[in-house]
């Protein structure tokens, strides 16, 4: 053995008249170390045991699905002729929803595998109703092809991880009861691989027995990898069949984001209404006062205080400026004037404003919609707030694209990072009420911002809503 050019070890290795050299490296050997200690304790993880009790009580959830589903699909489809027939598969299609909902249950429990239920069950009123709802149901046939799919899975579970565990066990025990013509129990996947002769009981000795127990040492370190490849198929599938249909979903996200929508208007009227009452209308008020008393100076002419007209005047109008600038912010928070020449106008404006040195990139073909262009122009508006406030950047960029139908917004800065959505803003403003915004119009905010920087904010717009 000797000292390799990099730090690592050569091994020579002979094997038909040619000699081949393994390097093993320093940055190498402790990925390989690692590997070794995950290969030990997997067997005795908490993990494999929970993936092991779901494979074997979902084989038995398993049959017994089927079961229901062929009698009862079965015996409805022979009656379908009469309207018992009918009750019979609509009493199929909610049953096997109640027993998706326990496949549900197992994987939460022991995989942890969070799979949100589906939506209730909207029955019509009258039995008519309920018998129309429920044939119509797509969650309950989803389910009926779930528990369809299952058994088959269940039985390859058997065969392979099952039968792995199964013969480990009996070929780790078989040198204390084998010989003398016995044969371990085994069955499955390692008798596929090692050929049922090797087990047979035709063969005895001492050697025989010392290979079946290494077989039986090979199979329980395997055991685990082989259950968690057939448990994740199952995951797979209940996630696409078991999980809330994707129309569904679809519906109760642009739902939630109408209704967030609807609550943030809200409360934007009620600051409109309470910014004008408290600020610009007391201005007004005043203003109005100062013009009256004014006036009533100037209605005796033969004792007229002109410097005290002249002050009343000059607040007045010192008063009409300060509320035609709280009109003017008003204004601006509706809608941005600086979009009056087009998003490529508004940010460069947004970017000559920011405290920190930012560049800008701007490709587009088309002028989105002026919803898209200011819920665009907020965005950046609060990012480049957030980077000037709290990233500590030394720079920052803007890039605005148009990639296929659909206008792509990145905020990118090199400051300390660490950006999450529940550390800042609010249910209004910051980056949570940008993202109230975003999913209101289908669109999609996304952020990668690890400690030390850079942050990087995403918004994907829709260019027409």
């Amino acid at each position: 053995m000797t000292a390799g050019e990099a730090g690592g070890t050569q091994t020579p290795v002979r094997a038909l008249f040619k000699e081949m050299v393994t390097v093993f490296t320093e940055e190498r050997a402790p990925r390989l170390k690692e590997i070794a200690r995950l290969i030990w304790r997997e067997p005795f993880a908490r993990r494999t045991w929970s993936e092991f009790s779901f494979l074997v009580i979902g084989a038995v959830l398993a049959v017994l699905g089927l079961s229901f589903v062929v009698v009862t699909l079965g015996v409805g489809l022979v009656l379908a002729v009469t309207f018992f027939g009918l009750g019979i598969i609509a009493a199929a299609v909610r049953g096997a929803t109640g027993i998706g909902g326990w496949h549900r249950q197992l994987a939460r429990n022991l995989l942890g595998e969070k799979i949100e239920d589906p939506e209730p069950f909207a029955s019509r009123p009258g039995f008519l109703g309920w018998l129309q709802a429920a044939l119509r149901d797509r969650t309950g046939w989803r389910s009926i092809a779930y528990l369809v799919i299952k058994f088959p899975l269940a039985v390859l579970g058997i065969l392979t991880g099952f039968s792995m565990w199964w013969d480990a066990f009996f070929c780790l025990v078989f040198p204390m009861w084998g010989g003398n013509g016995n044969s371990p129990v085994v069955f499955g996947l390692p008798v596929a691989i090692f050929g049922s002769g090797f087990f047979s009981g035709a063969q005895t000795g001492f050697f025989h027995s010392l290979a079946i127990f290494l077989v039986g040492i090979v199979l329980f370190f395997a055991a685990p990898w082989v259950v968690r490849a057939v448990v994740y198929l199952d995951r797979r599938a209940m996630r696409v069949l078991l999980s809330p249909d994707a129309l569904a979903a679809r519906v109760r996200s642009l739902e939630l984001a109408r209704a967030q929508t609807v609550d943030t208007s809200a409360a934007t009227l009620r600051r409109i209404e309470r910014d004008l009452h408290d600020g610009t209308q007391a201005q007004l008020v005043a203003l109005a006062m100062r013009l009256g008393m004014a006036k009533e100076k100037l209605e005796d002419p033969e004792h007229v205080d002109l410097d005290q007209v002249r002050r009343l005047v000059d607040d007045a109008h010192h008063g009409a400026k300060e509320a035609i600038l709280e009109l003017r912010d008003l204004a601006r928070g509706i809608h941005p004037p600086a979009l009056d020449i087009g998003l490529e106008g508004a940010l460069s404006t947004l970017a000559a404003r920011c405290t920190v040195p930012t560049e800008i990139t701007l490709t587009l073909d088309h002028r989105p919609t002026p919803a898209i262009e200011s819920i665009a122009y907020f965005c950046v508006a609060e990012l480049l707030a957030n980077v000037a406030q709290h990233a500590q950047a030394s720079r920052a960029r803007i890039i605005c694209t148009e990639d296929s139908g659909w206008l792509r917004t990145v905020v990118r800065d090199d400051g300390r990072g660490g950006a999450q959505l529940s550390c800042l803003g609010s249910s209004s403003s910051g980056l949570a009420g940008l993202t109230d915004r975003v999913h209101a119009v289908d669109g999609r905010l996304s952020i990668v911002s690890p400690p030390d920087g850079p942050t990087v904010v995403t918004v994907d717009l829709p260019l027409h809503v």
